[in-house]
């Protein structure tokens, strides 16, 4: 079987295969284990919201401002973009040619676009 794996390239994918499985079983055992053996109390205090053991001092449905949410998404896009940068910076590092370089600035100039757009909006300013 190794041998039939070794030679269509599969070898290298068996060990991850290997690893998803050992990630789900342990899953399972978890969420099992805590079923069998974790207390299944339901009283009355058991839907109030718990913060930390501090009583609550009011309800936990309060209404942020849609400025809130649009930073929050703007941080989030922005973050997911230098996850990006990094693989190219590496390759980049490599000596590759000049062109890779160029498509950085303009990656980097799309996102400058993008954080004035948003600036002008008045996405940054708090009311």
């Amino acid at each position: 079987m190794f041998s039939q794996m070794l030679q269509a390239g599969l070898y290298d994918f068996f060990f991850v295969f290997i690893f998803f499985l050992v990630a789900i079983g342990l899953s399972v055992v978890m969420v099992v284990l805590n079923s069998l053996i974790g207390p299944n109390y339901r009283g009355k205090r058991r839907g109030e919201t718990y913060e930390s053991g501090v009583a609550p001092i009011r309800t936990a449905w309060i209404q942020f401002g849609a400025s809130y949410y649009l930073f929050a998404l703007i941080f989030l896009a922005f973050d997911v973009d230098v996850l990006y940068l990094f693989p190219v910076l590496l390759t980049y590092q490599k000596g590759t040619a000049y062109i890779e370089l160029v498509e950085l600035f303009i990656f980097l100039f799309i996102i400058s676009l993008a954080i004035v757009y948003a600036w002008r909006k008045g996405v940054f300013e708090w009311r």
